[in-house]
């Protein structure tokens, strides 16, 4: 036998094992899948993963490296695998159902099944099976319902009441937290526990507080930054991805409440998840990363590693970090940041968060005000990061009184705006996933509706343009239908009632932006404990401010004023007065609840 033959067939030997555990033949998500899958009589079998997910990592290595599971895959599907932080069209879609979402489609784009979570190589082949054998649409595929849009942009009383209490029995009074078995902080509740706590709430204070307190055990001891959940109805065993969303927003709402509670617990917190986005998060080139990896690799998981001190982790290597650049990631960052940074009158934190949104405009702005996801987007563009980015905007301003900001926020309103649907609500997308089956109807997700809610609400407060709260209202038109048909809590429903029917704390500091009088108050305003705050600096060599809707008197010397419910304080000169007339402000701000 020759040497070369000898060789060619060592190769062939070698290379076999390793093209099987090499799993299936993935391919891309594209417009033209189902047309191939018809024409191929072939199901398709979508992978929704995430780089950072652990579970991913190990139903790769086991599930997809089954002999029987590549077997089955080969002979009637396509697989097909997507990164969901890249793809926010499907990842908004299936988002409910966690990473890996695994769902089954049959050729004419119509859902089959979808399964939460690692699915076991024995349950895929049972399942993959069964399909083959009765491709009809199983349990977990409920059928949609047609959202008709309310009447009004306003929650009913019997509306809110029965969403309050959708919301009061969420609450794990033992452990604190939203729901049971994973413990985590979840955003929209812990913002409509703090707005309550601010109006006095006694129930909401001991609830924000005692999950604060809780989530603490969530962050890296090490190296800061929060891991993002903990399983068994625990808050002591964490899953240890560290994931931008929720570094921003454990970020943003430990400042929060630091403005509230003056803690210095939630100071501490705060801080170490700061440190954690500028050591790992941050690019040389300012903007944010994504995520890091739970493990360290396939051998080393996270339980191992990150019982490690820093040296001990260093000495093996780090974690993957995924190093894309989102818009909607770095706005999320960049709100993160301006609430840190108004707490704590930190330098470095502005001008962080400035440079990476610079970064963003300069890199992934759209002509007409809006913003595209990535480098290469598949799809787009995407609502979510333009309302993001328009948000942080937003948040920027009010952090610096500088108008740039303000504009470019509009500038990204007036685009969310061209996402609208007259039927009701607003696309995910501007383009469809696809052309049949679930994705010949575009997704309009209520999540999504929450957020253009809110910030075009407050995109209002701050410009007096009518068409703000126009689009917000349409919002809300949609969420007051949908909310009625969907048995989970819905607390950023209640969040964005709340704030269109309430008008914002209103603090403004009247004086010149170079006077350190007029600093010191902007200062003192920024570390003001209101969740919900419109927040305003007019210097009038600037002209009157964008919305003026109150006719400040020109002091001849620095002062604040604080409104609330159209009434204004008296000027403040100094700390200790704008406090005690944003208290006061605070009790003649009308209580949503006792509203119809």
């Amino acid at each position: 036998m020759s040497t070369v033959r000898l060789a060619a067939i060592l190769a062939l030997l070698i290379a076999s094992p390793a093209s099987a555990a090499d799993g299936p033949a993935w391919s891309d998500w594209s417009h033209d899948l189902f047309a191939r899958a018809t024409t191929e009589k072939r199901f398709v079998i979508l992978d929704l993963e995430a780089v950072w997910c652990h579970w991913c990592h190990v139903m790769e290595k086991t599930t997809y490296a089954d002999p029987k599971v590549q077997e089955l895959l080969s002979a009637r599907y396509l697989p097909v695998r997507v990164d969901q932080d890249a793809n926010p069209d499907l990842s908004s879609r299936y988002g409910d159902w966690g990473w890996p979402a695994t769902i089954v489609f049959a050729p004419d784009g119509t859902e089959i099944a979808k399964i939460r979570g690692y699915i076991e190589p024995e349950r895929m082949q049972s399942l993959l099976k069964a399909i083959i054998d009765d491709p009809s649409p199983g349990p977990s595929v409920g059928e949609a319902f047609e959202i008709k849009p309310a009447a009004s942009a306003f929650l009913g009383k019997a509306q809110r009441a029965e969403l309050t209490k959708t919301f009061d029995e969420s609450y794990d009074e033992k452990l604190g937290g939203w729901g049971e078995n994973q413990k985590y902080i979840d955003a929209d509740s812990l913002d409509l526990a703090i707005s309550r706590a601010e109006a006095g709430d006694a129930t909401a204070t001991k609830r924000a507080r005692q999950t604060l307190d809780a989530a603490i055990a969530l962050i890296d001891p090490a190296w800061g930054g929060v891991f993002q959940y903990s399983e068994a109805g625990s808050w002591s065993h964490p899953h240890f991805e560290k994931i931008i969303s929720f570094q921003s927003q454990y970020l943003r709402q430990y400042s929060q409440a630091y403005a509230q509670w003056k803690d210095p617990k939630y100071l501490a917190a705060a801080r170490n998840v700061a440190r954690y986005l500028t050591d790992f998060m941050l690019s040389r080139d300012g903007a944010f990363y994504v995520s890091q990896d739970a493990d360290l690799n396939h051998d080393v998981d996270g339980h191992t590693y990150y019982a490690l001190a820093d040296a001990e982790r260093r000495r093996l290597g780090l974690p993957r970090i995924d190093k894309n650049l989102y818009a909607r990631e770095n706005g999320w960052a960049i709100s993160g940041l301006a609430a840190y940074y108004n707490i704590t009158n930190d330098p470095k934190a502005l001008t962080t968060a400035e440079r990476a949104a610079r970064w963003v405009l300069a890199n992934r702005a759209l002509p007409d005000g809006g913003f595209r996801h990535g480098d290469k987007d598949r799809g787009g563009p995407f609502l979510g990061d333009t309302v993001a980015m328009g948000q942080a905007l937003l948040d920027l301003y009010a952090a610096t009184g500088n108008r740039d900001w303000l504009t470019a926020a509009t500038k990204a309103g007036n685009f969310a705006a061209t996402f609208r649907d007259d039927a009701g609500g607003f696309l995910t997308s501007k383009t469809s996933e696809g052309q049949t089956g679930v994705f010949a109807k575009p997704a309009k997700l209520i999540d999504d509706q929450i957020q253009v809610a809110r910030f075009m609400n407050m995109l209002n407060r701050y410009t007096g343009d009518d068409r703000g709260r126009e689009q917000a209202a349409h919002a809300m038109r949609y969420l007051a239908a949908a909310s009625a048909e969907m048995p989970r809590p819905l607390p950023g429903v209640l969040l964005a009632d709340e704030e269109l029917a309430v008008e914002p704390t209103h603090v403004t500091i009247v004086g010149h932006k170079d006077d350190g009088r007029a600093q010191a108050l902007h200062v003192v305003a920024r570390a003001l404990p209101a969740r919900y705050k419109r927040l305003e600096w007019l210097d009038l060599r600037e002209g009157k401010l964008p919305n003026a809707d109150v006719d400040y008197p020109d002091l001849g010397e620095p002062a604040a004023f604080a409104c609330s419910n159209r009434i204004c304080s008296f000027p403040a000169f100094n700390a200790a007065e704008l406090e005690a007339n944003v208290r006061q402000m605070a009790k003649l701000k009308p209580a949503r609840a006792a509203q119809n």
